[in-house]
């Protein structure tokens, strides 16, 4: 019997990155029992227009909210930022690279992402700095670059923000039991570790 988790996410999503420590515990905890799948929702993909003063006030509350209740990092240098286009695609499309590269890399290199915006103020909308922290994994940047252009990718991308809408995913990060043709909502939203090991547990159980 064929036991998932599909994790349901976006790098440049701050409760996403609040989630980080759980998700990485949870790995961790149940390895021998279920496969994390992460899937990809695009959260501002193919947004084109660069943040005013109000949305950066916005996402600035929206971080210091998340530090607040989950301790992670942020560097909040990156509201000096002009014209910076808030553009969840880019990111999200190299998770899904890095996914078909090397799957079992593939939520440690969302976790890169994520520290690499968030603590070190880097622009992971560009590819140059996705393909850096595919480097520092040890993935081949020429075979990352190469895929990251192949059009096949980008309709992989697409797949996966199909899926989320599919499963009525409206909030990241969320979590999605599956077994075999069975689907079950975990978490639509931010939840600590000690308030998804039960309802997790109990799922398992009944396997």
């Amino acid at each position: 019997m064929t036991k998932n988790l599909l994790y349901i996410a976006d790098p440049m999503c701050s409760w996403c990155w609040g989630f980080a420590p759980t998700i990485e515990a949870i790995a961790q905890r149940y390895e021998s029992q279920l496969t994390i799948k992460p899937v990809m929702g695009g959260l501002r993909a193919l947004n084109r227009t660069p943040m005013d003063d109000a949305q950066k006030a916005e996402i600035a509350e929206h971080w210091t909210h998340v530090n607040e209740r989950t301790g992670q990092s942020f560097d909040m240098s990156f509201f000096d930022r002009n014209e910076f286009v808030y553009d969840t695609e880019p990111a999200c499309h190299a998770v899904c690279v890095v996914r078909a590269l090397e799957p079992s890399l593939t939520l440690l290199y969302l976790s890169a992402l994520q520290e690499a915006f968030y603590t070190e103020n880097r622009d992971i909308t560009d590819e140059a700095i996705l393909c850096e922290v595919a480097e520092s994994l040890r993935i081949d940047g020429a075979r990352f670059l190469s895929l990251f252009k192949d059009v096949m990718s980008v309709y992989e991308t697409a797949g996966d923000f199909h899926m989320a809408r599919q499963m009525q995913v409206t909030g990241y990060p969320s979590i999605v039991l599956n077994k075999d043709d069975q689907y079950a909502m975990l978490t639509a939203g931010y939840q600590p570790l000690e308030d998804l090991l039960p309802a997790l547990d109990d799922w398992l159980a009944q396997s």
